[in-house]
């Protein structure tokens, strides 16, 4: 069964353009090295520009679990710490359709 995460990220105010960029290290490393994610979007909030929201969908549990295990993956996440105003909202879900 597909699963997936809806992640919430709250980044400080003036850090977005350097969140959106260390993301997009992230995407790379995850298209290269997780062929398990299907899915892994980053969208902002149209009302509040300082909120993200992270749609990740994985062909099953053990690929979400293999999800950012890698080194390269840790490395490019590593940079984000500065950006971020708090820790990340996670909600897991099942897919459907």
């Amino acid at each position: 069964m597909a699963v997936g995460i809806i992640a919430t990220i709250r980044v400080v105010d003036g850090k977005q353009a350097d969140f959106e960029a260390g993301f997009a290290k992230m995407q790379e490393v995850v298209k290269a090295e997780e062929p398990g994610c299907l899915l892994y979007a980053l969208c902002q909030d149209k009302a509040d520009t300082t909120t993200y929201r992270v749609m990740e969908q994985y062909a099953d549990e053990e690929a979400r679990k293999t999800h950012g295990t890698s080194d390269a993956f840790k490395a490019a996440a590593g940079g984000l710490g500065g950006c971020l105003a708090g820790a990340p909202e996670l909600v897991e879900v099942n897919i459907i359709s």
